[in-house]
């Protein structure tokens, strides 16, 4: 444990998962070009990447109870695989039914990545060392985004659809070369001791993980934190500050960077004060949620055009929200035995996904709707306008807002859980404060 071989494993898996973040959002910063391919509605648009967190989110739990059974490695080279196969698919499509099966075969690919580093990185490291780790791997990951915002657009721009997504391609195609060549799961014989002995035990285990209230929490933690800044990079936001805000495509793309650099700063921050107050990560998820929603009330009533420095606002806080959502494994980790961890890691993970696709698909709905209004009014049709923008992205309040009710619910049973197994206590946050308030105001 905590070795050089372990550190290895850690760097090659993160570039897996990198290379799988760079797949997943390629379409970001191709929406535009994909419109001009494809034509038809943003419905129409929007159903590539619903498809993909689709098929991402109701893959997870599979996935999971595979990992319990045959171990992350053989899930990384299956995933990184498909994905290589989809991108191919995409970049020869000539329709949009074909872009759609690239799509799927990228989302099943994508589902096996970050789920099997989770697993990962609890069989090679241990200690409080764990939740800055899943932060690390975050921020390495989110450098996939760079590459799509970055060279990525700039091949697009110069060589055209085609040559983006093979070029997005071969990096998955190297990722898996070195992940076959490099990566086991556990040390010694632990994999094999730590693996189910048959689909019955795996699917008992997923059972149990199921009803563990701290893995209804790492769910609802994922469903709040991680959503709204997917829905942003997948797909919607690069439309909006094209369209919407007027940007160019040049600045939309490096705009997006904004929201990496935010996480890859803050990410080994959260995973300090996740491992410092671990009674405490529900209050940390809240407070990161609370800033999000507070940055889109700010763009949103804007009474004209939001100026540029609150747009980089709601990036920063965005890009917060990455880190964030990985509390949502730490409570997966906290709360079920390592044989599970991968079925508990898959129920977390449908979390955000499930939310950023229900977003995608409402988003794209409504901005159909509002320009069929206007266009039944007598007006010209503008289906990118901010109005219509505005509106549309209203709809993440409510989607968030139900998934902190069941937050706050799945938060009160896990405390009431502590408290009957381990006879701890946590107090409300304000009373914790108040205590060390008065601990602190108490002459030596």
């Amino acid at each position: 444990m905590n070795t050089r071989r372990s550190w290895l494993i850690f760097y090659i898996g993160s570039f897996a998962y990198l290379s799988a973040v760079l797949q997943r959002s390629s379409l970001g910063i191709a929406g535009v070009a994909a419109t001009e391919r494809f034509g038809g509605s943003a419905a129409l648009l929007s159903s590539l990447a619903v498809v993909q967190l689709a098929v991402y989110a109701a893959a997870q739990i599979p996935v999971g109870v595979l990992i319990d059974r045959y171990g992350a490695r053989v899930l990384v080279i299956s995933g990184t695989a498909l994905m290589v196969v989809g991108q191919i698919t995409l970049a020869f499509a000539a329709d949009i039914s074909i872009a759609v099966l690239g799509r799927v075969l990228v989302g099943a690919g994508d589902a096996a990545i970050f789920i099997s580093m989770i697993r990962l990185i609890s069989s090679w490291f241990t200690g409080r060392f764990v939740p800055r780790l899943s932060q690390w791997l975050g921020n390495i990951g989110q450098l996939g985004q760079v590459l799509s915002a970055v060279p990525l657009a700039w091949v697009l721009h110069t060589w055209g659809w085609t040559a983006t997504f093979l070029s997005a391609a071969s990096v998955a195609a190297v990722a898996l070369v070195v992940v076959i060549v490099a990566v086991k799961d556990q040390p010694n014989r632990a994999s094999v001791e730590n693996r189910t002995t048959s689909w019955r035990a795996a699917l008992v285990q997923l059972k149990h993980s199921f009803k563990r209230p701290g893995t209804q929490l790492g769910f609802w933690s994922h469903y709040v934190t991680q959503s709204s800044g997917t829905v942003f990079t997948l797909l919607w936001g690069f439309p909006f500050m094209v369209y919407g805000l007027g940007y160019e495509p040049s600045l939309a793309a490096t705009m997006l960077m904004v929201l990496v650099g935010s996480g890859m700063v803050c990410g080994p921050i959260l995973g300090i004060l996740t491992a410092r107050y671990p009674l405490r990560r529900s209050n940390i998820v809240l407070g990161v949620v609370a800033l999000m929603g507070a940055a889109w009330a700010a763009v949103l009533l804007w009474p004209q055009q939001p100026p540029f420095w609150l747009m980089l606002v709601l990036l920063v806080a965005l890009g917060i929200g990455g880190p964030g959502s990985l509390i949502g494994f730490d409570f997966a980790r906290t709360f079920n035995p390592q044989r599970s961890h991968g079925s508990a890691n898959g129920v977390v993970n449908v979390g955000g996904f499930t939310a950023s696709f229900v977003m995608v698909y409402l988003i794209g709905l409504l901005l159909d709707l509002q320009d069929g209004w206007r266009v039944a009014g007598g007006e010209a049709s503008d289906l990118y306008s901010l109005d219509s923008f505005r509106v549309a992205f209203s709809v993440q309040f409510l989607v968030v807002g139900l998934g902190v009710i069941f937050l706050l619910h799945a938060r009160t049973r896990t405390r009431a859980q502590v408290s009957r197994d381990e006879g701890v206590e946590v107090a409300p946050l304000w009373v914790a404060v108040a205590r060390a308030w008065r601990r602190r105001q108490r002459p030596e």
